[in-house]
């Protein structure tokens, strides 16, 4: 039995009702492997369909249906005679010895730039201390930066009640708008050294302010290089970009990331951990306080935190674009 839809013969004609014909015809054609029907008893050739059929998106085989859950599966080989009946809680356990989860989904941004795996690339052998292909020296130092924005300030209209016994915390729905701040940051990713403001908005001129008060302060000030990997943000795109910070700081390396690769950016995990632990939820009477907590947080973040244990390397990046080349 074969293990994918798409091998069955099928037309690929519409029928009447505009729905596409592939799976009823792909139906018809398993039918004829089918051994008669033995009650509680389901052929493989069974078990193989549902798992295919799980691996099919449902408005391609003509269903409405964005996504499959274990009972609509159930509902439609049922439909389709494949067989007589099966239970929603039997065509979830097939699926959990292939780990199939046609019911949940991620976002997904396919790789664009032409040259991805070798910006990627830069950056992951930083992490790992190289640059091109040479180790860095001790007074070498690698940053990652980028903006947090629009943090707002959103003081509820009635004070938040701390959790109590049997009861979770509580925060009021309805709130005032109280403004908001642009977080800059940038992480030393070696030595988990945060520099950060709290800027109205972002631009070149904030993001040089976080850079003055990175290569001011030492060791970065006398460093033999300073490598700052960043996005491709207005406030640092592109090529004037380099000419602009590199007049003004000979030893600053600017290293730009691939478009569309934030997860590629350390500084990024950083600000997830902000998020949760001081931002949600959001109540904050004024912008004052907001930055308060923001850059207390930061400094208390600083003296417990380690470097991240990243393991993702250059050569998991090009296995990775390989696979993807295939699956495309």
């Amino acid at each position: 039995m074969t293990k994918s839809l798409a091998a069955l013969p099928h037309d690929e004609k519409s029928s009447r009702s505009g729905e596409n014909d592939s799976l009823n015809a792909a139906c018809l054609a398993l039918k004829s492997f089918l051994v008669p029907d033995v009650p509680g008893v389901f052929p493989p050739e069974a078990t193989v369909f549902i798992k295919a059929l799980a691996c099919e998106l449902p408005y391609e085989m003509g269903s409405p249906l964005s996504r499959w859950s274990t009972r609509d599966l159930a509902r439609e080989v049922e439909r389709c005679g494949v067989v007589p009946s099966i239970s929603a809680s039997t065509v979830g356990r097939w699926l959990r010895t292939d780990a199939i989860k046609p019911w949940k989904h991620r976002c997904w941004i396919f790789p664009r730039d032409p040259c991805f795996a070798e910006k990627a690339g830069r950056i992951l052998d930083l992490y790992e201390g190289l640059w091109q292909g040479t180790s860095l020296k001790d007074d070498e130092f690698v940053l990652s930066t980028d903006e947090k924005t629009s943090i707002q300030a959103r003081a509820r209209i009635h004070p938040s009640l701390p959790a109590i016994a049997g009861h979770t915390m509580k925060v009021e729905h309805e709130y005032e708008r109280r403004g908001a701040w642009a977080y800059l940051a940038a992480l030393d990713v070696h030595r988990m050294k945060l520099f950060g403001i709290c800027e109205p908005t972002t631009g070149i001129e904030p993001f040089e302010r976080l850079l003055a008060r990175i290569m001011t302060t030492s060791p970065y000030r006398e460093a033999r290089r300073v490598f700052i990997i960043m996005d491709n943000g207005s406030s640092h795109r592109g090529a004037a970009c380099v000419k602009r910070l590199t007049e003004k700081y000979p030893r600053l390396v600017p290293v730009h990331g691939p478009v569309h690769a934030s997860w590629l950016n350390q500084i990024e995990i950083y600000f997830s951990i902000l998020q949760r632990k001081v931002l949600t939820p959001n109540d904050f009477e004024s912008l004052a306080e907001l930055e308060h907590r923001i850059l207390r947080f930061q400094k208390d973040y600083e003296r417990i935190a380690k470097p991240f244990d990243w393991r993702f390397t250059s050569a998991d990046l090009n296995a990775m674009l390989r696979k993807l080349k295939l699956a495309a």
